[in-house]
């Protein structure tokens, strides 16, 4: 990717306020994400993807430091207690004290997983992210949540936890599978489908730009993403309000994740029919047109992500699992729907025989 200045947004939460930087060459420029490590000890937490492709850059940038690595196997399916328990394992063999910071090389699931443990570790020590694809980039380095998955279902333990700084080396992105890239595209459509109407036309007219992955309609578009949940997490920081909205498709879309075990989706894909299923239950509510239901399954599959809910998936299973979601109230379910492009909201006590319908229609 070409050489350009990166670009920076503010998440402010007073103190405990960071920077997100983005653009190519980020993790190479220690100059910038050294003075975010307070300490002596640093623990990087990557996977064994990810780690030969870049932690060497990151290593050169933490000299002078009594520092580690821990890495775990690809995927979903790993972020569970019993790695949590290895990474504490890992700090504890580091020696490592309340100034220490976790640094997160990877995506979604290593920054999920070293932020809770981080948030962990003598009851909460700084950390880093470093997303290297583009789903994390744009949604899961950002905001503070942290967690681990349980059978029972996605997320399920967790905490609030912000980083001191996030580095979003869009460099990284060119390593990135087809199929990875175009899940972090979902996340980029779910915040322009919950607010912002000017930034989904963008989208459209981009679409075939981001597909081929040209460099400052990419930068553009995680600026433009980021720079909307950062204003959300800053007035609604642990999810009272509307920072439920960021959840548009993901009742649906964890759901979808969960009965697949993991390995049927990723994240960004479940998000993807998650959206369409939320926009056809809107539809179906009579929140929404049809037309705006359409309008979003164009740009879904303009941008080659599924919007049709996995052969052989149980619509009375999905629905079991949402029933789990953190979201709901009283024991009923409680939705992020819209009333069409950027107009989402958040809606209490759903009826499950709208959302069994909706689901077995999409199956059939």
């Amino acid at each position: 990717m070409t050489t350009t200045t990166p670009r920076t947004i503010d998440v402010a939460l007073g103190d405990r306020s960071y920077p997100v930087w983005i653009g190519p060459g980020l993790l190479a420029d220690a100059t910038r994400w050294r003075t975010a490590l307070r300490g002596r000890h640093a623990l990087v937490i990557s996977n064994t993807t990810v780690a030969p492709l870049y932690l060497e850059r990151v290593a050169a940038g933490l000299d002078g430091l009594h520092w580690s690595s821990f890495l775990l196997d690809d995927g979903e399916a790993h972020k569970t207690f019993a790695n949590v328990g290895r990474a504490l394992e890992a700090l504890a063999q580091l020696g490592a004290t309340r100034d220490a910071c976790v640094v997160a090389l990877g995506g979604g699931v290593v920054g999920d997983l070293a932020g809770f443990s981080a948030a962990c570790w003598m009851r909460g020590i700084d950390f880093i992210q470093m997303p290297t694809t583009l789903l994390s980039m744009v949604d899961s380095s950002v905001g503070g949540k942290t967690g681990v998955n349980l059978p029972a279902g996605k997320n399920l333990v967790g905490a609030f936890h912000q980083p001191r700084a996030v580095i979003a080396d869009t460099d990284t992105l060119v390593s990135l599978p087809d199929r990875e890239y175009r899940a972090g595209l979902a996340e980029v459509v779910k915040g322009a489908a919950i607010g912002d109407s000017a930034f989904f036309a963008w989208l459209e007219n981009h679409a075939a730009a981001l597909n081929a992955r040209e460099s400052a309609p990419l930068i553009e578009a995680i600026a433009r993403k980021v720079q909307y949940k950062a204003g959300v997490v800053a007035r609604d920081e642990t999810e009272q309000g509307e920072r439920a909205l960021l959840n548009l498709g993901h009742t649906f879309g964890h759901a979808l994740e969960t009965a697949g075990k993991y390995q049927v989706l990723l994240h960004g894909e479940g998000v993807a029919v998650g959206m369409l299923l939320a926009a056809q239950l809107s539809e179906r509510m009579g929140m929404s047109e049809a037309a705006d239901t359409e309008r979003l399954h164009r740009l879904l599959a303009a941008m080659g992500l599924p919007t049709a809910i996995p052969a052989g998936m149980d619509p009375e299973q999905l629905l079991a699992l949402m029933r789990l979601d953190k979201k709901n109230l009283a024991g009923t379910l409680r939705l992020i729907l819209w009333r069409g492009v950027g107009r989402a909201e958040i809606v209490s006590g759903v009826g499950e025989k709208d959302v069994l319908a909706v689901l077995e229609r999409a199956a059939s």
